[in-house]
């Protein structure tokens, strides 16, 4: 296996979600989902503690980084999140 390759890692696997996380909340938008909402949706229908653990620690970061709001139970997109989204569109 290359030691360049970190397709393994901890760290690919926590950006895999934060992608698969923020994407299903601008696919979303404008419609507010909950993190209950987005764990079912992107779970499946039981989804276990690790899949649950995963996305909370993703909206957590996402939030951190600037790219979620949460609002009451609510998630959003930042200006800015939407806005890159915006670019990648075209």
């Amino acid at each position: 296996m290359d030691e360049t390759d970190d397709s393994w890692t901890p760290a690919a696997e926590d950006a895999t979600t934060e992608s698969a996380v923020l994407r299903q909340i601008l696919d979303f938008h404008p419609v507010l989902v909950t993190v209950a909402e987005l764990i079912r949706e992107l779970g499946g229908g039981s989804p276990d503690f690790a899949e649950q653990d995963a996305i909370e620690r993703a909206v957590r970061d996402l939030i951190g980084v600037g790219l979620l709001h949460s609002h009451d139970d609510f998630l959003l997109p930042t200006r800015a999140a939407l806005r890159f989204n915006e670019l990648l569109d075209r």
